[in-house]
């Protein structure tokens, strides 16, 4: 089976540089995939995407070195599996909760003695290579999301979950969890209150000798997070790169053609006169 690359970069001591996906669309998966991510997760909870189109997306991927991620729904043995024989390398479940939905979710991602994942890796035996049965439960990495309050209050308990690799936090529901609508949802988290909790996570995490991720809108809240010890940050999403370089594109022009009226040549309706 292919290496999962994910692993040597943290046993080198590094920090794993995740892109995120939400457009349905191999094309797109395939350009984000040759920028230079060590890792993409495909977002089948709040993206565009449905389970045939990640497949795709995963198809379009492989011929890069990017090691494929794929955030299910939610806790359930059918999303999890098949996304793992469909070839993605970690899955990363959204609203982990207790002790008990933890070793849940570990027990969907490894194989029998270690779980009750059924065999059928009908993608995965291809594009991940030979004897997958037997070395997927090394490779594959399993994410459970801290979101949550009551995630919060059994944050000891999860992250000593055997089999979970690491956690990965998603900001904006953290913070609503915590806070209600008291602050702006949202990633990049300046609030103290909310700094504190994201560092605590990440200290339990690597007590318990785990690993910690965290959700980031910009690279310099990202490389922020990566100095505070994360062993995974994500960067924003193919939505908003694609809208942001759109608008930035746009107000280029209308800011270049501002200060100037350009004259388009004698009026064909009023005759002579010029059009401005």
């Amino acid at each position: 089976m292919k290496p999962n690359n994910i692993r040597k970069i943290w046993n080198e001591g590094q920090c794993v540089l995740n892109g995120w996906l939400s457009i349905a669309n191999s094309f797109s998966a395939e350009i984000m995939a040759e920028q230079g991510y060590d890792s993409i997760g495909i977002d089948l909870q709040h993206g565009i995407v449905d389970y045939q189109a990640a497949v795709s997306m995963l198809q379009g991927m492989r011929a890069s070195s990017v090691v494929p991620l794929v955030r299910v729904p939610w806790l359930d043995p059918a999303h999890i599996m098949k996304a793992l024989d469909a070839g993605a390398y970690g899955v990363i479940c959204p609203m982990i909760n207790s002790r008990a939905e933890a070793e849940a979710l570990v027990s969907y991602i490894r194989y029998p003695p270690k779980g009750v994942r059924s065999f059928g890796p009908s993608r995965a035996a291809i594009s991940a290579g030979a004897n997958y049965g037997q070395e997927a439960d090394d490779q594959v990495v399993c994410f459970a999301m801290i979101e949550t309050a009551e995630a919060m209050r059994n944050l000891e308990e999860i992250v000593s979950t055997p089999g979970l690799d690491g956690v990965y936090i998603g900001p904006a529901d953290l913070t609503i969890g915590l806070t209600g609508m008291r602050y702006p949802t949202g990633f990049d988290r300046e609030e103290p209150k909310m700094i504190e909790a994201i560092k605590r996570i990440l200290d339990r995490a690597h007590a318990a000798g785990i690993r910690a991720a965290l959700h980031c809108g910009t690279p310099t809240y990202a490389a922020r997070a990566a100095e505070w010890g994360f062993d995974m940050v994500t960067v924003s999403n193919d939505v908003r790169l694609l809208s942001g370089a759109a608008a930035a594109s746009v107000k280029a022009f209308r800011d270049a053609v501002a200060p100037t009226k350009s004259i388009r040549g004698p009026d064909p309706v009023n005759g002579n006169k010029t059009a401005y």
